[in-house]
């Protein structure tokens, strides 16, 4: 029953979309000479509910199309029509379609983040009706946990998979990333989560995150020595983790070891190069070796970084104090 008006629900939110985005795009659609005859009876089918006669007319008439209203018209028909009709991989087709000859239009991201959004509750509710026991099944159902923040029924899903499967890669991982995402999680959650990232490492030695993990909370707990043996084994399996070269970088400036930490550091700016902190521990370490015009360059960066760190932080402040209800008997500030 639970599927069943899961499956309802989203038919009727994809209704309600197509509804919204289609009196938007109907607004602007206007038939001009060049429009050809077949798209505009594709369009109408479409419109008037007959999808399985009108995509035929509308994936013929979308690439013959020239004027610009029709064709998003014609675009969002074919979507809409294509999600009716259960053909999600066509409806991605002409999402892909009315993104390249509408880069950035506001009603096109609209309509793919709804969509691919319907995309997402159809799989997960496939994978629920299919194989309801399956270790992705669990994996799927502990995430959605995760998120609303139930951490011991998520825990619960992870140690099912690994029941079921001890050596399956990822799950340990997961299960430590959990117990540190617990709000204020005391010295023991922290040992347990250290354990789990061990232990993952025993299944997957290749796992930058675990290793990454592992340093931090060594480096956290000033076992500097460990920190960069953990830093340096997730740089060497992944040369694009930028966290992971800081880490072995800041670790290194700790160790007063400046010269060794300039690389990863120097690597750290490249793949991170609006990170404040970057900027910073290499100013450090140019200047701990002399080099004092690189120093003041980073020095700069690092104040520029932050500053605009700052400026967007605010900026996101207040978006949200803009959207939230004024105090009673308070009339709400004019946009800026």
């Amino acid at each position: 029953m639970s599927d069943l008006l899961g499956t309802i629900l989203a038919g009727f939110l994809l209704a309600l979309i197509a509804t919204a985005t289609q009196a938007q795009v109907a607004r602007k659609a206007t038939t001009t000479p060049d429009s050809s005859a077949v798209a505009d009876h594709g369009a109408k089918l479409a419109e008037t509910g007959h999808c399985a006669d009108a995509m035929p007319l509308l994936k013929k008439s979308f690439p013959q199309t020239s004027n610009k209203d029709l064709k998003l018209k014609i675009g969002f028909d074919a979507v809409r029509c294509a999600m009716t009709l259960n053909q999600p991989d066509l409806a991605v087709d002409f999402l892909r379609l009315l993104s390249r000859e509408f880069p950035h239009a506001p009603e096109v991201l609209y309509l793919t983040v709804h969509i691919y959004s319907d995309l997402s509750l159809r799989a997960s509710q496939e994978l629920a009706d299919v194989a309801p026991s399956s270790n992705e099944a669990h994996q799927l159902n502990a995430e959605s946990l995760e998120v609303q923040g139930k951490w011991e029924e998520a825990a619960a899903e992870y140690h099912q998979i690994l029941n079921h499967n001890p050596h399956l890669a990822g799950i340990h991982f997961r299960l430590g990333r959990l117990l540190l995402s617990k709000p204020d999680p005391e010295n023991s959650l922290a040992d347990q989560a250290k354990q789990e990232f061990q232990q993952e490492l025993e299944i997957d030695p290749t796992n930058a995150g675990a290793e990454y993990v592992l340093g931090e909370l060594a480096r956290q707990a000033q076992q500097v020595p460990e920190a960069i043996e953990h830093f340096t084994r997730a740089t060497k399996l992944d040369a694009g983790f930028g966290d992971a070269f800081l880490g072995l970088g800041m670790s290194l400036v700790s160790a007063q070891r400046y010269s060794d930490a300039i690389p990863p550091l120097e690597t750290a700016v490249k793949l991170q190069p609006a990170n404040p902190a970057a900027h910073y521990q290499l100013a450090v370490a140019y200047s701990r070796v002399g080099r004092k015009e690189d120093a003041k360059r980073e020095a700069a960066l690092q104040r520029e970084t932050a500053e605009k760190m700052d400026q967007e932080k605010k900026k996101a402040t207040d978006a949200v104090q803009g959207q939230s209800p004024s105090p009673a008997g308070q009339k709400p500030e004019p946009p800026r």
